[in-house]
């Protein structure tokens, strides 16, 4: 059994059990200083957890006194509880080919992308892989992701069937493609249609499985493969859909030369019905202010991938220009085109891109990104992404003191900020000291023990 799994952990605890540690968790996007109320920080804290769900939350002398006898208090002072962190992108098949070496996307795609994704026509290898993958995400503290399995319906079987039996919030979907990809990995705009739907009838709303379209990017659909997707999304409106737009120059002049007659790339999915709330686009780089105030119009969200487009070569993230446009933004990694699973690690990239350009990106802000900003942005808020009274018990366990480097620096710390910047900037998988999904321990870090009393 993997080392980040509990033994019989698959139903959600239906007793009472209450955390005590800092608390971090939002209430809207962070302002300019740290009165506006957006914030909420509790340096002595208690979250009680019942049937899956946070009961309460508040300051420890306040919440201890009511708490039953029978209560156990699970101390993890020292450290800071904040909810499960949110991937709005990533591709579990690619899990195998992180660190992939290449010129650039169009090349990596061929050379390792499409031949380890034929690999999962195998049900026993996808069903490993998701293993390995989920248990990946719980170590790094993300306990929601958007994610992509492959052409074959067996992949996204196997990655619910995963995800359903740790009673995990995530949504996916089986790529669609039907031509520029090999015939090994090609589906039909019927097949790719039919298989979606029974996917979506099958999984989407099953326990806490989410299922997302996911028309792998426009130059691998044709026209009549983007209609019928569009036609599933009109059909079923509160499914996800994800794809990948303007992430290269390259990329963007094929699209041009595929779809003559559209504004722009992202107009080609606009013209589809492809553009709403709950649809997701990664990378979002190379486009123009029209694109995202179209994208703010139609509420579709942009994940900003910072590790990939850095690895690859893709570009740079424009904020203020996402900004001014009040396009909304979330963080994701791209595995395996990203280089980490790690959203503490996405978030130190993201602050070097956003400086590259000119903008400062707070700790507080990515923070807020990573949880309650991409709930709000996926139509999550409330569920997800907080620890607010009513919602779902997903919250991990960040440790200050993970490396000596690291405890070091925020034995100094200040401020929130500047202990919330010193987690991004120094922390890892390591930081993330236990990851809990509705009310679950699912991963706990070797050397990293609570107290119970």
């Amino acid at each position: 059994m993997s080392p980040t799994r509990q033994a019989g952990d698959t139903a959600t605890p239906e007793k009472p059990c209450a955390y005590r540690a800092q608390l971090l968790y939002f209430k809207a996007r962070p302002g300019d200083t740290p009165e506006d109320g957006s914030t909420v920080w509790l340096s002595d804290g208690l979250l009680v957890v019942e049937g899956g769900r946070i009961a309460q939350v508040g300051d420890y002398r306040q919440l201890a006194a009511s708490l039953g006898a029978d209560v156990p208090v699970v101390d993890w002072r020292g450290k800071l509880i904040v909810p499960g962190f949110i991937d709005t992108h990533i591709h579990y098949p690619q899990t195998d080919m992180i660190a992939s070496p290449a010129p650039g996307l169009l090349p990596w795609l061929e050379k390792y992308t499409f031949p380890t994704e034929r690999r999962f026509e195998n049900p026993d290898y996808a069903a490993e892989v998701a293993r390995f993958f989920l248990d990946e995400l719980q170590r790094c503290g993300t306990t929601t992701a958007l994610v992509y399995c492959t052409v074959h319906p067996g992949s996204a079987e196997a990655f619910f069937t995963e995800s359903h039996a740790r009673n995990l919030r995530m949504a996916a979907g089986k790529v669609m493609m039907d031509r520029n990809c090999p015939e090994f990995l090609r589906d039909t705009a019927e097949s790719g249609a039919r298989d979606s739907e029974a996917l979506i009838q099958r999984w989407h709303g099953k326990g806490r499985q989410m299922y997302a379209l996911a028309p792998r990017f426009a130059p691998t659909s044709t026209e009549a493969q983007l209609a019928v997707c569009g036609e599933l999304a009109q059909r079923y409106d509160d499914v996800f859909i994800q794809s990948h737009v303007a992430e290269n120059q390259a990329e963007v002049k094929w699209v041009g030369e595929l779809f003559p007659g559209h504004r722009s790339y992202l107009d080609v999915y606009d013209h589809f019905g492809l553009l709403r709330r709950r649809s997701v686009y990664g990378h979002c780089i190379w486009l123009d202010d029209m694109d995202r105030r179209r994208m703010h119009e139609t509420g579709a969200l942009a994940a900003h991938c910072p590790t990939s487009n850095q690895f690859l070569g893709s570009g740079l993230f424009d904020f203020a220009a996402a900004q001014a446009a009040g396009q909304s933004v979330s963080l994701a990694t791209d595995v395996g085109g990203g280089s980490s699973f790690s959203m503490l690690q996405t978030m130190n990239e993201a602050h070097k891109v956003a400086r590259l350009s000119g903008y400062h990106l707070s700790a507080t802000t990515m923070f807020y990104l990573a949880t309650e900003g991409a709930a709000q942005s996926l139509d999550l808020g409330g569920q997800i992404g907080t620890l607010a009274v009513g919602a779902e018990a997903d919250f991990i366990v960040l440790d200050p003191q993970a490396t000596p480097l690291l405890a070091r620096r925020t034995a100094g710390s200040e401020s929130l900020e500047e202990l919330l910047f010193a987690l991004a900037m120094l922390g890892d998988d390591r930081a993330v000291a236990a990851s809990y999904a509705a009310g679950r321990k699912l991963h706990q870090r070797e050397g990293s023990p609570a107290r119970s009393s």
